[in-house]
């Protein structure tokens, strides 16, 4: 029987959960949305931000950092461009990415993982970038890339996530200019969902269309899209070499870019939510517009990272309301640009996944759900304000993603979703447990949580009196304990451990 983590034995507590886990198993590859997005501003409003953000493109425009080639596509593209600076003609960036599709196909090496990324549908992807990591056993620590596979195994079980990630957390353990290789070989090798890939450099990005290439073969060079990659502006109102580069070698391949700016509210934009949307919109829209100047037609996602800042400490803040409604307002403006868009994610500033973290991931995440996000970064794992990935976090915000696809789906007005007929039969006075409608339906009536505790304090107390953080640190374990890793062609795999193996001999490691 196996040992809980306080020490008392909780075994067929722990069966009855791995049972509830096992129905869910059977998971869609991404979710479809139903239910009509919030609106908070109308036509006039939204047509107004468009406009500032026109303005501010026209008259500020965008710096350009270490590119120059960057501002050589920018000029042939219709810019006007002096030294670094490049300031777009009013409309033209709204042009450029009209080429841009409304929805594309990303493609896993299994195709029954493909996620259709756009409008209506949603993919929930892992938390990214945290340089540690923290388990209720180990505390917080630096990354390695033991953790790295220990999250890429855990996306790999976890059926709310459809999309295994990018940089689940840094491995540290690892050289700057090498760490690459290895979190990419880890996405291919121990799941078998979509991933994205390095933007690091733009060297990087480059090696990443290269390992692809040898996973998916000549179907790369027909244009086949397997990469969704993260290119943030240095906000305000700048690009670097390292993004825009990317950017550039992915849409050269027709690989898709999440262009997100990256503010924090009050410190990288203004602290007004009209402000800080009409300061996203233009930097999303100068990396869009860059992406069609690469390739016509390159798939691109407008994101949208904002958060606010506590005016007294100048801490990020998350939860707050302020930028739940520039979410609303961003989701607006990418379906009037007609292309898909990125947010969202279960985020907290909190240290460890207590009350604070709860709350501020709900209000986090619920806004993301009702706004029509299609690509929802950050779904597991986030603590810290992004600087740790938590083992426990992750399990509890997967088994939150796990009701969105009952959220979503709306009300169903079938037959048996009217129970017309339960409503005449059933006598007033009677309860309906006994019911055929409700024994017929009784099993999939209900979303179920898989890690909360729904029994007597008797029974609770009986099964060790485990409160959720040490529930969720008997399921991570137990679910590494589970893993089976998905096939892998040898050949292919061979092939790929060759050419990494020759391409890190080629130059020596540095922490740049």
């Amino acid at each position: 029987m196996e040992q809980s983590s306080t020490g008392r034995r909780g075994g067929g507590r722990a069966a009855r959960q791995a049972a509830r886990t096992a129905r869910a198993i059977e998971s869609v590859p991404f979710l479809t949305r139903n239910l009509t997005p919030v609106e908070v501003m109308g036509e006039e409003g939204l047509a107004l931000i468009e406009a500032n953000a026109d303005t501010l493109l026209e008259q500020v425009g965008v710096e350009v950092i270490d590119f120059p080639e960057a501002l050589d596509i920018f000029r042939k593209g219709g810019c006007d461009v002096t030294e670094t600076r490049v300031r777009f003609p009013k409309g033209l960036a709204r042009s450029l990415i009209a080429t841009a599709p409304a929805t594309f196909t990303q493609h896993a090496r299994n195709p029954a993982r493909d996620v259709v990324i756009g409008d209506p549908n949603v993919v929930f992807a892992p938390a990214y970038g945290s340089p540690f990591v923290r388990d209720l056993e180990d505390g917080r620590r630096y990354a390695t890339l033991a953790d790295f596979e220990n999250f890429a195994r855990l996306a790999h079980m976890t059926p709310s996530l459809h999309h295994g990630g990018g940089t689940l957390c840094e491995p540290v353990d690892l050289p700057v200019n090498k760490r690459h290789f290895d979190m990419v070989m880890s996405h291919i090798r121990l799941h078998d969902k979509p991933f994205m890939g390095s933007v690091t450099a733009p060297e990087r990005a480059q090696d990443t269309v290269d390992m692809v290439k040898i996973l998916f073969g000549p179907d790369i060079e027909a244009g086949k899209t397997v990469l969704v990659s993260l290119c943030n502006a240095n906000s305000p109102m700048s690009w670097d070499r390292n993004m825009l580069g990317s950017a550039k070698v992915y849409a050269e391949n027709n690989q898709a870019c999440l262009i997100t700016p990256f503010i924090l509210s009050g410190a990288m934009a203004p602290v007004t939510v009209a402000g800080t949307a009409t300061q996203t919109l233009a930097e999303a829209m100068a990396g869009m517009a860059f992406c069609q100047m690469v390739r016509p037609a390159a798939p691109v996602v407008f994101g949208s990272f904002a958060s606010s800042i506590s005016m007294q400490s100048g801490a990020p803040t998350f939860g707050t309301p302020e930028p739940a409604l520039v979410l609303f307002v961003m989701a607006a403006l990418a379906r009037r640009l007609g292309v898909p868009f990125r947010s969202g994610g279960n985020l907290t500033a909190a240290k460890t996944p207590d009350f604070q973290s709860a709350y501020e991931s709900a209000a986090t995440f619920m806004p993301t759900l009702l706004a029509g996000v299609n690509f929802v970064l950050h779904t597991a794992g986030w603590l810290e304000g992004g600087l740790v990935m938590g083992y426990e976090k992750f399990v509890l915000d997967a088994d939150q993603a796990s009701m969105a696809g009952p959220l979503l789906s709306g009300v169903d007005l079938s037959e048996n979703g009217q129970a017309l007929d339960a409503l005449l039969d059933n006598p007033p006075g009677q309860h309906f447990l006994g019911n055929a409608h409700t024994l017929a339906n009784f099993e999939t009536a209900f979303w179920r949580s898989s890690m909360a505790d729904n029994s007597s304090f008797e029974q609770w107390q009986e099964a060790g009196s485990n409160e959720s953080v040490a529930r969720a640190h008997d399921a991570w374990k137990r679910t590494l304990a589970e893993y089976e890793s998905p096939p892998l062609d040898d050949a292919v795999d061979a092939e790929l451990t060759e050419w990494v193996d020759r391409r890190k001999a080629s130059f020596p490691d540095s922490d740049v």
